[in-house]
């Protein structure tokens, strides 16, 4: 995985993450913590554990590799963001009335 994660994308983490994760987990983030010294190529997250449905179990600060996370969803923000509106077709002025 390249570049900063963002609120709201899902993610999964296993052993190609950190060693910690030898079961794997989805977690939905809250933020990546910059402001903590790691290794090159390693992150501090600050996410919400989801259970099989989804729903938030847990909140927490994981330590992770980057190059192991594995993005599931995209937040909403993101994806609707990327899209772009198609270009109006209109052409001469708006009548009113």
């Amino acid at each position: 995985m390249t570049g900063t994660l963002r609120a709201g994308d899902v993610i999964l983490l296993s052993t190609a993450a950190s060693v910690q994760f030898r079961t794997p987990i989805v977690v939905r983030v809250i933020r990546e913590l910059p402001d903590r010294h790691t290794y090159d190529g390693w992150l501090w997250l600050d996410a919400y554990e989801l259970n099989p449905k989804g729903e938030a179990i847990a909140r927490r600060e994981l330590f992770v590799m980057r190059a192991g996370v594995r993005i599931q969803a995209l937040s909403p923000r993101r994806a609707t963001a990327t899209r772009r509106p198609a270009p109006s077709r209109r052409t001469g002025p708006v009548r009113v009335g």
